[in-house]
């Protein structure tokens, strides 16, 4: 890592806060110099991606809720990590959403929806810095955006066609916002921009609302992308199996395991979806476990929680529980059972019109008849669904669902009316995803169960008359996990 980078100085078009350690020559000959003698280049404009179609339409959607006002969807600025470096950047998801630029998109770029004369709809027009290229002093001097430092970055046009979109130099977003019109921003993306706007929201974040119940159901591209997310995982799985000897052998196994995985989410997407957990032994009862810094040993369970985010930034989010040892104990497998039969339960009744919260209502009387029949459960498996009792959910705290797409809890900003307690359509996409976790400290169940955590989701897409298991070709059964296994690891 070279050490001219900007420190904590953004948005990019800012001078480098490094004047203190720069080394960068500022002499005119030297500015003559770095900015001749290049070759010149062809760079035919593109044709529309896949998702700008798509993208239109989403922004028709939400232009038709909102007549007669401005709306401002930021894609956010680079976040520093550790001074001179920056986390790797993610537009905002409701940006990406109504542009289709996913991981190839650029910091600071802002899509602006203008009310046309008469509130008839909008007009459409993204705000993005144009390249930094050789003829600016930025080429060599701004770390941040500078060609020489990232490399070339796409021209306003290229932009244009690569988008259906119109679009601006950031420089005339300033103008683009003044006057009186009324605005709504999805907030937390941009506090820059959103200091341009300080009237705007009189209702709080309705904009980031609407998208998200928007977003709720899936179009046809967004489903092939969650598609392509869970076919990435599913190699990303193989490629677990194949290593977890190797696991075994190192001190650091879940590191191993979260490598194995981590390096698959690189080479088929974007990158992984949510940080990994790979869960090995009594970890396996913690539900976000990600510290990934234990031994993998034969004879436990790992339990490994992981997505692909792919290209478009859309990510699958898949549970599976592995016998480390390429067989399940007695014990194990009678948990692993359970909560497969808890899964099925769940999948069973999902169509369009039942109500979302009944999928986790499903899985919750498979586990409270289990745990009853184990004789964990202190009362009787009906008395503990009662609402008021719920004791069964010792040992499994979490939901049963939440919706996927760009996020891995997608559309988090929707009204509970429209979520938990929302009537289910038809494209819409959520996990399924119950487990036990019984705790190695857990004095209320038998030896034999401390210790031993499981969980399997699965990525569901409701269909007109049912639901499709997007993730059903990864073996999910106990005997399928096991041939699973056998296979990969003779290849």
């Amino acid at each position: 890592m070279t050490s001219e980078a900007a420190t904590t100085q953004h948005p990019a078009s800012a001078t480098p806060e490094n004047t203190n350690r720069s080394t960068t020559p500022t002499s005119s000959a030297f500015t003559e110099h770095i900015q001749s003698g290049w070759a010149e280049r062809e760079t035919p404009l593109p044709q529309a991606r896949a998702a700008a179609g798509f993208a239109a339409q989403r922004r028709a959607a939400i232009s038709a809720l909102h007549p007669g006002v401005r709306l401002v969807i930021p894609a956010g600025g680079l976040k520093v990590r550790s001074n001179d470096t920056d986390y790797p950047f993610r537009a905002h998801p409701d940006f990406t959403y109504l542009t289709g630029w996913g991981a190839d998109a650029e910091a600071d770029s802002v899509l602006v929806l203008e009310p046309v004369d008469g509130g008839a709809g909008h007009d459409a027009t993204l705000y993005f810095r144009g390249p930094a290229g050789r003829g600016t002093t930025e080429f060599y001097a701004n770390p941040a955006i500078g060609e020489f430092w990232v490399g070339p970055r796409p021209s306003l046009e290229h932009v244009a066609a690569d988008l259906g979109l119109a679009v601006a130099d950031l420089a005339e977003l300033g103008a683009a916002l003044a006057g009186a019109s009324e605005t709504l921003i999805v907030t937390g993306a941009d506090p820059e921009v959103e200091a341009q706007l300080p009237a705007a929201n009189p209702d709080g974040d309705v904009l980031a609302r609407d998208l998200s119940e928007q977003r709720l159901v899936k179009d046809a591209h967004e489903i092939a992308e969650i598609q392509a997310a869970v076919d990435a995982t599913a190699r990303g799985f193989d490629d677990v199996i194949a290593d977890l000897t190797e696991a075994t052998q190192h001190e650091r196994g879940e590191r191993v395991v979260e490598g194995a995985f981590h390096r698959r989410a690189r080479l088929d997407g974007n990158a992984v979806g949510y940080d990994t957990i790979a869960a090995s032994g009594h970890h396996a009862c913690y539900l976000h476990w990600t510290r990934n810094d234990g031994a993998v040993r034969e004879g436990d369970v790992i339990l490994l929680d992981a997505g692909v985010e792919v290209d478009s930034l859309y990510t699958a989010d898949i549970t599976r529980t592995l016998p480390i040892s390429g067989e399940f104990t007695e014990v194990q497998r009678r948990i692993y059972d359970a909560v497969v039969e808890a899964a099925d339960a769940a999948f069973a009744i999902v169509k369009p019109g039942i109500i979302f919260k009944e999928v986790h209502a499903a899985a919750m009387a498979v586990i409270a008849r289990k745990t009853a029949e184990w004789g964990v459960l202190p009362v009787s498996a009906e008395v503990s669904l009662e609402p008021d009792q719920q004791l069964h959910r010792r040992w499994m705290v979490h939901g049963t669902s939440h919706h996927l797409g760009l996020d891995v809890h997608d559309c988090a900003q929707a009204r509970r009316d429209f979520y938990h307690d929302g009537v289910v359509r038809e494209g819409m996409v959520f996990t399924i995803e119950p487990g036990l976790y019984f705790q190695a400290d857990d004095l209320t169940v038998p030896e034999e169960l401390r210790g031993i955590g499981i969980r399997i989701e699965d990525d569901i897409l409701v269909t007109a008359d049912g639901a499709v298991n997007l993730s059903g070709a990864i073996p999910r059964t106990a005997d399928e996990v096991e041939a699973w296994m056998r296979e990969v690891r003779s290849r």
